[in-house]
């Protein structure tokens, strides 16, 4: 079996629901037939590794050279954390940063913790995407603070609501390890 059949098992086994009439209410305040969890895989350790050589597979893949990965806190969270561990060990390391959904109210005030700076290039990552609302915006902070953008990784596309095209007309390419179509039939 290879790691993305893994990584769909696990999903389906942890994290995926399904019901024959929409009863999942998503952040979004839709109604849908099927629910994502991801935190139930991204925080496992086999998930974790799953996920974290996944997408430095994927990075390098489309030749990406992020200086660091991140997202809005709390969905990107284990996703950043498992590609920088996972890069450490072979020996290209990639930073991890988060993003805050509102900055703290002490200190120093930060809305992004982590190792990046006014200028670094990054990959924003989420673990599912359906409107697209968080994942744009960890894009606008990031924007804001000097981080440049070179694409968008999500674990799971919903591929409903528009949620890749709003950010694709950001003028950002996004790509999707898995889709919803891994786990339900296709609608012709």
């Amino acid at each position: 079996m290879n790691l993305k059949t893994n990584l769909i098992e696990i999903i389906r086994e942890r994290s995926f629901q399904y019901s024959s009439t929409p009863q999942f209410k998503l952040a979004s305040g839709a109604v849908s037939n099927f629910y994502f969890n991801m935190k139930k895989t991204t925080q496992s350790p086999e998930g974790m590794h799953l996920v974290g050589k996944i997408f430095f597979e994927k990075i390098k893949e489309l030749e990406l050279h992020p200086h660091a990965i991140g997202g809005l806190t709390m969905g990107a969270d284990p996703i950043a954390y498992a590609v920088a561990m996972y890069s450490y060990i072979v020996n290209d390391p990639i930073q991890a940063f988060v993003i805050r959904k509102e900055p703290k109210e002490h200190g120093l005030k930060l809305p992004i913790e982590g190792n990046v700076s006014d200028g670094d290039h990054v990959i924003i990552v989420d673990d599912v995407i359906t409107t697209g609302g968080s994942t744009i915006k960890a894009i606008n902070i990031a924007k804001e603070n000097g981080l440049i953008i070179d694409a968008v990784v999500v674990l799971v596309d919903r591929c409903e609501q528009n949620g890749r095209q709003k950010i694709e007309e950001l003028g950002y390419p996004v790509y999707d390890i898995l889709t919803v179509y891994d786990f339900v039939p296709q609608k012709n």
